[in-house]
């Protein structure tokens, strides 16, 4: 009695399982159970709650949708996670971190030793795995958050992502949000410790894994996401929200090396995943807006050109991750694989710690923590509204409005002007914006070019401070070439006095934004 006490305490806090005794197996196993209206909110089917049909449910590969009586039915082994597709317009339980509870853990010895713990046993297959739902209200207009790489080592550096971010984004309008990965740099004892924090945000939050939000000890792929499930679950899984359906990737495949016998990440999905993926996306209407969410780029995980053959003739289709710590709009076109009638656009998104809380505290005490490119650290805004998307830049601690920063002299003579420099970085720019800037309000609007450089005000800025003696923060990395970086020349001879460069770009959406720098000329 007290085993099966024990067993239920596991699972009735999830909200998944009703336990009438032990399925005795033999040959393979089978799960079942239903999805249903939790219409009173206690997480059970009780007698008389309405169960759902053609409702999705997974086990990792395989896709069932539920039948009229709202059943389904999957093979499981000894280390499976059964779970929900979310349907548009219904959401799962969340818990107390907001964090969405749509799955069902099967380990019935628990997860092998680790630094990290993993799942602790869940003892025999319960009787019926059931998944509620509870109806929503999803309009086909919303917005999504996007965080790329928190990346905190210590309390410490939660405590930057909180105040840097977290705070001004309280009260947001924003329907659910999603880290793409590094969750934590490494110390997997602190997902709880972050997910608090994100979870004054009031919404449902979705997380990716990434290459630090492993256990490393583990000696196969198979093992090595074992924290991470224990926190927030299956490493991938799909939902749909308004008209949009999300598929969250893990991209970390780990293995060892046969030269040197280490074990290490690279970016790659894997059969078992590439089987779901396939099977998830049969059953989505081509018309629908397809978003993957993935933590290493896509035209860096080795397996990708699998991937391209199944989205490629989807008209709606995009790809969103983090990883590399700089922000950057990619059309993925033939010469990496790609056979779409239309480039493939990825995201590879800002980064919550820039790089990596490193540079001088501010007056907060916060690293200034600058990208490489030279974009300063923050999150993304992504709204959709039916097939179409738009994506917004937010940097940290600044208004809406700071999207770009123009690097001029602070003042130059009349005749070396039009040998003069201007570049100016726009943080959410791409190869499909435009930049013009004018000196002065009747001065003509000179295009500017974009140069795939290292942008110069970020090179000057670690050179500044990499002069500081014995400095109490950790160092700014090394520039990388910035894809979003234009640059022209001061236009010839202008009249002295204090005068205003004007910039404005227009976006890959056809917004346009606008900066404004003051400049002397002698």
């Amino acid at each position: 009695m007290k085993k099966w006490l024990a067993l239920i305490s596991v699972l009735i806090p999830l909200g998944l399982a009703s336990v009438s005794g032990p399925a005795a197996p033999s040959g393979p196993q089978f799960a079942t159970g239903y999805v249903f209206q939790d219409s009173n909110g206690n997480q059970k089917l009780d007698a008389g709650e309405k169960t759902l049909a053609r409702v999705r449910v997974s086990n990792g590969r395989e896709i069932v949708t539920t039948d009229k009586h709202g059943q389904y039915r999957l093979p499981v082994t000894d280390d499976t996670t059964l779970f929900v597709i979310k349907p548009r317009g219904w959401r799962t339980p969340i818990d107390d971190h907001m964090l969405p509870r749509f799955y069902y853990i099967h380990k019935p010895d628990g997860s092998p030793a680790s630094k990290y713990p993993g799942v602790k046993p869940t003892g025999p297959l319960p009787d019926s795995v059931d998944f509620p739902l509870y109806p929503q209200r999803e309009p086909d207009t919303f917005k999504a958050l996007l965080f790329g790489d928190p990346q905190p080592r210590d309390q410490k550096e939660i405590d930057y992502v909180t105040h840097d971010v977290v705070e001004e984004l309280i009260g947001t309008d924003a329907s659910l949000g999603v880290t793409l990965g590094d969750i934590m740099f490494d110390d997997l004892s602190l997902f709880e410790s972050q997910a608090k924090a994100i979870a004054l945000l009031g919404i449902p939050w979705y997380n990716v894994i990434g290459n630090h939000d492993i256990n490393t000890d583990a000696r196969s792929r198979r093992h090595v996401n074992e924290t991470f499930e224990n926190t927030f679950g299956p490493s991938y899984y799909s939902f749909d929200y308004g008209t949009v359906h999300f598929m969250v990737l893990d991209d970390i495949d780990w293995l060892k090396s046969p030269e040197s016998g280490n074990w290490s990440y690279r970016g790659g999905l894997g059969k078992r995943q590439m089987d779901f993926i396939r099977n998830d996306l049969a059953m989505i209407p081509k018309n629908q807006l397809v978003v993957l969410l993935m933590h290493i780029p896509l035209v860096d995980v080795h397996d990708r050109t699998e991937l391209y053959r199944l989205i490629e003739q989807r008209p709606f289709c995009m790809s969103i991750s983090g990883h590399t710590h700089h922000h950057e709009h990619r059309f993925i076109t033939r010469e990496d694989g790609w056979r779409g009638p239309e480039p493939h656009h990825h995201v590879i998104n800002v980064t919550v710690s820039g790089s990596w809380w490193s540079g001088a505290p501010d007056e907060r005490g916060i690293p200034h923590t600058t990208m490489a490119d030279g974009a300063p650290n923050g999150y993304s805004v992504i709204t959709f509204d039916g097939h179409k998307y738009t994506l917004d830049f937010k940097a940290a601690g600044k208004p809406d409005s700071y999207q770009m920063n123009i690097q001029s002299p602070e003042a130059v003579t009349a005749d070396k002007a039009g040998q003069t420099d201007i570049f100016v970085n726009v943080f959410n720019g791409s190869e499909r914006s435009t930049v013009e800037m004018r000196l002065g309000t009747v001065g003509k609007w000179i295009t500017m070019d974009r140069k795939v450089i290292n942008d110069p005000g970020y090179a000057k800025l670690r050179e500044s401070e990499e002069s500081i003696k014995a400095k109490p923060w950790r160092a700014l990395p090394n520039p990388k070439k910035c894809p979003h970086l234009w640059h022209a020349k001061l236009p010839n001879k202008p009249s002295v006095g204090v005068h205003t460069l004007h910039v404005r770009t227009t976006d890959m959406h056809g917004r346009t934004h606008t900066g404004n720098r003051v400049i002397r000329i002698k």
